[in-house]
């Protein structure tokens, strides 16, 4: 009696919770997220907002808390938060098939984009037109950057105590150049012993805005408030899929290692955009400045201006920014191709920067959602997150006074006094063009809310037409 009972609970809770039981097909859900990532411009916040409108206010798929619980599982987690959470949605609804395409697709098209402007860059970039194009973007993602800081800054900065942590990051960073996984890593253990001592300093949540109107329930929407079967925490399941991306993401890298060499650039940019797969808390722009003086000052890879010019391709495509990673692993195998022409080594480093960079990502989700309960309302996790959130602050602002560097002055000297390293700029080779074009942009951006796709625009535009006709 006891095991028919029990046989029925376990068909009911089955009925209950079946994950395709929210009457979404696979193919349906398809054509969503292809949509979702042609759409997928302005940064993460714009491409949360995207997912939002469309996933919870249009389709009713997930519930209001549902979403903007995976969101914080997202943000605690390295590499694009976007990105990751159309995989976790796209897992829920459809299990790993659903989270594969809803992640492959949201990078392909943005991927694609950068790919078609990086031949035509690598080709074509002498070009007075194609010169006055980066010319006028960075110009504009100048302003962006310094957008940014203000933008994370406002809402990470709640206290003394943060600001403290994120000036400590930037003169470590901008003065000591201390690597930025450290900078993480010591920020992390501050705000995750903090976080446990219940210090109210530490407790400032994340997000990307408040949402306005009605709010959908979770059991109002096709997912319901049960949790699916394949979403419950399975130990066999996580050790497989746990070795099945393992292996997909580190293989390639000890086969390039055994094959071609510890010194071959194939195998330098797989590792060392591994590396940044697993410290890019924060989003894009915290690890840009660190990508860009390894890129410049010790791999050799690209030349300060054009990290810029990767920035601006990133900025004005969809996808996630941290896709500019893309374009450095192009140039870098493009200028050193080995037996390869250059433009066939330079898709390959593409491709592989694409790989060791994205990969992670579906690790990540896979990996550790069955287990996201057991995240929520830890305030030691929340403090770790806060103590981050604050340290990327001071790495962004140090982003963009680097990129400030490279764009407004076209020499600039190293000057170093014990450990302590500056970039200091000629004055008299300050590039006028540049300054007015940023200033511009600044004000489009924060005087009149100009979005950043039409201020990149109007910049690459404008830095044309002074080519052309006044450079």
């Amino acid at each position: 009696m006891h095991e028919m009972t029990d046989a029925v609970h376990t068909a009911d809770a089955s009925k209950a919770s079946a994950p395709h039981d929210h009457g979404v097909s696979l193919a349906e859900a398809f054509w969503v997220w292809v949509r979702i990532a042609a759409l997928s411009f302005g940064g993460p916040a714009g491409q949360i907002a995207v997912m939002h409108r469309i996933l919870v206010d249009e389709k009713r798929w997930v519930g209001e808390h549902r979403f903007l619980h995976a969101l914080n599982y997202c943000m605690l987690l390295p590499g694009p938060e976007a990105q990751q959470l159309a995989i976790y949605i796209g897992w829920l609804m459809h299990r790993t098939a659903g989270g594969l395409i809803a992640g492959i697709l949201f990078v392909l098209p943005g991927f694609l984009a950068i790919l078609g402007l990086s031949y035509v860059y690598a080709a074509f970039g002498n070009v007075s037109l194609i010169e006055g194009l980066f010319f006028g973007l960075k110009a504009a993602v100048l302003a962006v950057v310094v957008q940014a800081v203000f933008r994370i800054g406002s809402r990470a900065l709640k206290n003394r105590l943060m600001i403290g942590i994120a000036a400590a990051a930037f003169v470590a960073i901008f003065f000591f150049r201390v690597p930025f996984p450290l900078i993480i890593l010591t920020a992390g253990i501050v705000g995750y012993i903090g976080g446990r001592s219940g210090s109210p300093l530490f407790r400032i949540g994340g997000g990307h805005g408040k949402t306005t109107g009605p709010v959908l329930k979770d059991e109002d929407s096709a997912l319901g408030e049960q949790t699916p079967i394949h979403a419950r925490p399975n130990l066999g399941w996580s050790l497989k899929v746990s070795a099945v991306f393992l292996a997909l993401w580190l293989v390639p890298l000890v086969l390039l290692f055994a094959f071609l060499g510890p010194n071959d650039v194939f195998t330098e940019i797989g590792w060392f955009f591994s590396k940044m797969a697993v410290v890019t808390f924060g989003g894009a722009y915290a690890v840009l400045a660190y990508v860009a003086q390894e890129a410049v000052q010790y791999y050799g890879w690209l030349k300060p201006g054009e990290m810029l010019d990767g920035l601006g391709m990133a900025e004005t495509t969809p996808g996630p920014l941290i896709m500019v990673v893309q374009f450095v692993g192009f140039m870098g195998a493009y200028r050193d191709p080995g037996t390869l022409t250059p433009m066939t080594a330079a898709t390959l480093g593409a491709l592989l920067t694409t790989w060791v960079t994205f990969v992670p990502c579906f690790l990540w989700i896979f990996l550790g959602a069955p287990f996201i309960e057991k995240l929520r309302g830890n305030v030691a996790l929340t403090g770790a997150m806060s103590a981050i959130t604050a340290a990327v602050v001071g790495v962004i602002l140090n982003l963009a006074v680097w990129f400030g560097l490279h764009t407004l002055f076209s020499q600039v000297i190293p000057w170093s006094v014990g450990g302590l390293t500056l970039d200091v700029p000629v004055l008299s080779s300050l590039v006028l063009p540049s300054l007015l074009l940023t200033l511009a942009a600044a004000l489009a951006i924060f005087r009149f809310n100009a979005s950043v796709i039409a201020t990149l625009l109007a910049s690459a535009l404008a830095g044309m037409v002074w080519v052309l006709v006044g450079g």
